[in-house]
C-alpha cells in the first residue's frame, strides 16, 4: 500500500515538485513556464530510523511496481504511489501501458470565466479570463483548481485536448496548457496561408515522448509539429475535410466527418484519407442524431450515438466496429457489460472508457456525461445505455453539440498518467 498519503488532500500533494511531469527540453523558440517552487521532497513508506526497510521498499522491482500501478483505483493513488520515493516515481514513467491499463476514472473538468467575456467574433475567447476545476469520481470532495495562464495572446481558440493537454491557437500563436499543472507550452510560430482556418488538433504520443507530434487541421492541410523542433511541416489534403472527432486505434487515426462517415488518416508515404466501407445493422434506431461519439474500449473501436425520438427523451445506442465481418459493419451492442464510457461535450475533447468500475464507486453499462445545465447542482450524470437521457422537464436538457470552439466541461487524463517513457 502506499501510506498515509493515499488520502491526503489533493491541494497539498500537487504542491509537492515530485509529482509534477517534467516539461519537454524547450525548442529555440519554445517557452516553458511551470508554477512549483523547486524545492525537492520525496515521502518514505517508514521513518529514516528504519533505513534498511525503506531500501527494501525502495528496491522493489519495477515488474512488481508496475503489477500494483495496475490495480490503483483513483488518480489520487497514482499521486500518491508516485510521491512515495524517486524508484517508485521512476517506475510511474516506465509504466508499460502496451501490457497494463489504467483502471482507474478520468478527471471531470469544468471550465469557467473569471468575469463576463466579450468574444472576438464567435471563435476566439479570452483566455486569461477561463478558470477551471478538477474532480476525480472518486473523490468528489476534492477538487483542484486552476487559472488559465496570463501572459497567453489575449483571444485563442480552443482546438481540443489530447494527452492531458489543452491546445489553443490564435491566428499564427499556437499554445499547449497542461490541464493538472497550469504548465504553458508555446510552439513555434505557424506559417500557415492568411484564409487557412485551423479547427482541431491532436497529440500523437505524450508530450514527454521524444517521438511526440502535434497536427492540426483545416479543411484543406494537415500540419504536423514534430516535439523539439522550431518549425511545421504542411501536407496539402486532395479535397476538403472536416472532422467532427478524431481518435487513435491500434496505432491508426480514425475520424468521423461532417456527414458522419468513418474515415482512416494516414501521412506516410503521402498524406491520404480513406473512407471505410462499412455498413450498419437492421437495429438502428431512427430519430434525431446528434454527432456521435468515437470511444476506444480495450481492443474495441465504439461508436456511440444519442437518438432523440421525441418521446423517449433521447438514449444512446452503442455500435460497435467490426473489421471481422465482410463487409465491415458496426455491430449494435444491447450493454456494454463491465465496461463505463465518459463523453465530453465537445467532440474534439477526449472520450474514455473504464473497466470494472464498481471497483472506484461507478457502475458498469453506463454513459457518464458532463451537466452543463443551470439547475443542476451534479457535475455529470450516469445514464445507463438504454434509458432516457434527458429529465422529464427537457428545460434541464443537456447541450449535446458537436463543437464549440470554447473550453467546456470535459473528461481528462492528466500527462502525469501518460508519463510513460517512450
Amino acid at each position: 500500500r502506499t501510506g498515509s498519503g493515499r488520502h491526503a488532500d489533493w491541494r497539498a500533494a500537487t504542491m509537492q515538485p515530485s509529482l509534477e511531469l517534467s516539461p519537454p527540453a524547450p525548442a529555440p523558440r519554445e517557452v516553458v513556464v511551470a508554477e512549483w517552487p523547486s524545492k525537492k521532497i520525496c515521502h518514505c513508506l517508514v521513518s529514516t530510523s528504519a533505513s534498511s526497510e525503506h531500501r527494501v521498499w525502495a528496491d522493489l522491482p519495477d515488474s512488481l511496481l508496475h503489477l500494483i500501478i495496475a490495480l490503483l483505483s483513483s488518480f489520487h493513488d497514482l499521486l500518491a504511489f508516485t510521491g512515495t520515493c524517486h524508484s517508485w516515481r521512476a517506475a510511474v514513467f516506465s509504466f508499460p501501458s502496451s501490457i497494463y491499463a489504467f483502471v482507474f476514472p478520468p478527471l471531470h473538468l469544468k471550465a469557467g470565466l473569471r468575469k463576463a467575456n466579450r468574444d472576438y467574433g464567435t471563435w476566439y475567447y479570452l483566455l486569461s479570463n477561463y478558470k477551471w476545476r478538477l474532480c476525480d469520481p472518486v473523490r468528489t470532495d476534492l477538487s483542484l483548481r486552476r487559472l488559465a495562464p496570463r501572459n497567453a495572446p489575449n483571444y485563442m481558440r480552443y482546438l481540443g485536448c489530447s494527452y492531458g493537454h489543452l491546445i489553443f491557437s490564435c491566428l499564427e500563436h499556437l499554445l499547449l496548457v497542461d490541464v493538472y499543472t497550469g504548465t504553458k507550452v508555446k510552439l513555434p510560430k505557424l506559417q500557415a496561408n492568411s484564409g487557412c482556418a485551423i479547427y482541431c488538433g491532436i497529440l500523437m504520443a505524450p508530450l514527454s515522448s521524444s517521438s511526440s507530434c502535434l497536427l492540426l487541421f483545416s479543411k484543406s492541410s494537415v500540419f504536423q509539429w514534430q516535439v523539439g523542433t522550431n518549425s511545421w511541416t504542411e501536407y496539402p489534403l486532395v479535397s476538403e475535410q472536416f472532422f467532427i472527432q478524431i481518435v487513435l486505434f491500434k496505432g491508426q487515426m480514425f475520424a468521423i466527418d461532417f456527414p458522419h462517415t468513418l474515415k482512416t488518416i494516414s501521412l506516410a508515404p503521402h498524406p491520404s484519407v480513406q473512407e471505410v466501407d462499412v455498413v450498419w445493422g437492421e437495429d438502428i434506431v431512427v430519430g434525431l442524431n446528434y454527432d456521435p461519439w468515437l470511444v476506444v474500449c480495450g481492443d474495441m473501436l465504439l461508436m456511440v450515438d444519442l437518438v432523440d425520438d421525441l418521446i423517449s427523451n433521447g438514449t444512446f445506442q452503442v455500435f460497435c466496429f467490426d473489421s471481422s465481418a465482410e463487409p465491415t459493419k458496426w455491430t449494435k451492442m444491447e450493454k456494454l457489460e463491465n465496461w463505463a464510457l465518459f463523453l465530453s461535450l465537445d467532440r474534439m475533447s477526449p472520450t474514455f472508457s473504464c473497466m470494472n468500475p464498481e471497483r472506484w464507486g461507478g457502475k458498469s453499462n453506463c454513459i457518464y456525461l458532463p451537466s452543463v445545465s443551470k439547475d443542476s447542482d451534479e457535475p455529470w450524470i450516469a445514464v445507463e445505455l438504454g434509458q432516457a437521457v434527458y429529465s422529464t422537464s427537457r428545460s434541464n436538457s443537456y447541450i449535446l453539440g458537436g463543437r464549440s470552439n470554447q473550453l467546456e466541461s470535459l473528461w481528462v487524463l492528466p500527462s502525469l498518467v501518460y508519463g510513460v517513457r517512450q
